[in-house]
């Protein structure tokens, strides 16, 4: 949680160590020496009434525009908006290119339009929300849809991210604003409705409904705490699992997992935790090659775990429990997994009619489907799972039955400028997850 300073001593910086920032449970580097000189570090304990924009994430700085985001007053705004008759235009945020991109730019060019421009009939939400709402486009951002997709599964979490005093029908002023865990608070962040599109549709991500906007305005505001769209490529799960949760995260390398790492999930999943994974980035993949891999995975790319279920398969002869995982690709396509235990798969004739519809089982070309855990774990490289606190969700969203929760105790304090406490990390694994 960001302090307010108290000196205007600088730290004594090394510029022959890589110097990590460790601030609300993420790891930021820290600029060398040199550059703490210009001021550059200064962003990252300077006083902010809400939240400090700092968009250097493992290894990577990225500048922002905008600097801190400040603090907007959702319902004052909509009100002025109505009284004057005007649709809102955020200033802090405007429809101009550095909105997008801070190095690279896109190849045709775009045209902000509210979702009223784009639909006859814009709507937040279409039939209510789900994880199917999220599909990505030309945003290297899967690593945060992926997290979208879980937000969707628990109720009480996702209108605490998406709140539900906002809609295109009443009161509607082209403002909306959505909450996001920082620093050891919920930072309400307000954005105009104006969204990237090209000859009409939606450039980044969009809904399988062509008037749902919910999921599009969530990426606008995520993008806004980051600085730019730009700023959301490449990234981990988990950060963003962290940012919709304020949960506690634990990430485990597949090559090293505990014997009993299926067990941990299956509890993970009956705690309500949220998950993810993602296969290996192939440094070496040119750009002629294939992302796609025979088994019909996307290489360097996150997915969302949605289920973590045993299967009884009680055959003559054979009587047995498989120990299976349902994961959803956040391209929302038919980019799916094609080995054993696929959409259409011949094991799924070891399983009843009534144990199918148990499970909820489709066999669309949504990006959804189940694989063995043997198989995980030999394509994915990478598992983050978001531990929520006791109080997150509503009784009715946890499994009939449980009963496991876990005990929480919070730990407060601050950061001091002049006093801050630099961890040196010499190895980061840089994560790329498009």
């Amino acid at each position: 949680e960001q302090g307010k300073g108290s000196t205007d001593e600088k730290p004594n910086l090394s510029t022959e160590e890589d110097i990590i920032l460790s601030t609300g449970g993420k790891l930021y580097p820290a600029l060398p020496a040199d550059e703490y000189e210009s001021g550059a570090v200064e962003e990252l304990v300077e006083d902010v009434c809400t939240v400090v924009n700092v968009n250097a994430v493992l290894g990577e700085t990225r500048p922002s525009s905008f600097g801190p985001v400040t603090y907007q007053d959702f319902k004052d705004i909509r009100s002025r908006c109505l009284a004057e008759g005007r649709l809102f235009e955020d200033p802090e945020f405007p429809a101009v290119d550095r909105s997008l991109f801070y190095k690279e730019t896109l190849d045709k060019p775009i045209t902000w339009l509210r979702p009223g421009e784009i639909s006859d009939n814009p709507q937040l939400f279409v039939e209510g929300y789900s994880r199917f709402d999220v599909q990505q486009r030309e945003l290297g951002d899967c690593w945060l849809l992926a997290a979208f997709a879980n937000l969707t599964l628990h109720r009480k979490l996702f209108f605490q991210v998406v709140p539900d005093d906002q809609s295109f029908d009443e009161e509607y002023a082209g403002v909306f604003h959505f909450r996001f865990w920082q620093y050891g608070r919920w930072v309400d962040v307000v954005i105009d409705d104006r969204l990237p599109t090209y000859c009409g549709k939606l450039v980044f991500l969009a809904s399988s409904e062509n008037n749902e906007f919910w999921s599009a305005l969530l990426e606008k505001a995520y993008a806004k705490l980051h600085g730019s769209y730009e700023a959301l490529v490449g990234g981990s799960p988990c950060e963003a699992l962290e940012d919709f949760t304020g949960g506690v995260p634990e990430i485990y390398d597949v090559a090293e997992l505990p014997p009993n790492f299926y067990t941990i999930l299956l509890q993970a999943y009956e705690r309500n935790s949220l998950m993810g994974c993602t296969t290996p980035d192939p440094h070496d993949l040119s750009g002629n090659e294939n992302p796609e891999t025979p088994e019909g995975l996307i290489r360097g790319h996150a997915y969302s775990i949605t289920r973590v279920k045993y299967v009884d398969i009680e055959i003559p002869g054979l009587s047995e429990k498989i120990p299976l995982l349902r994961l959803r690709n956040p391209w929302g396509n038919e980019a799916e997994w094609n080995g054993p235990w696929s959409d259409k798969s011949p094991e799924w004739h070891l399983i009843p009619e009534s144990k199918k519809e148990e499970l909820g089982l489709t066999f669309d070309d949504d990006g959804e489907f189940w694989m063995s855990f043997k198989d995980f774990t030999q394509h994915f490289d990478r598992v983050e799972i978001c531990n929520l606190s006791p109080d997150s969700l509503d009784p009715e969203e946890c499994p009939e039955g449980c009963t496991k929760k876990w005990e929480m105790s919070v730990f407060e304090g601050e950061w001091v400028r002049g006093t801050l406490l630099f961890i040196y990390y010499r190895k980061i694994n840089c994560i790329t997850n498009r």
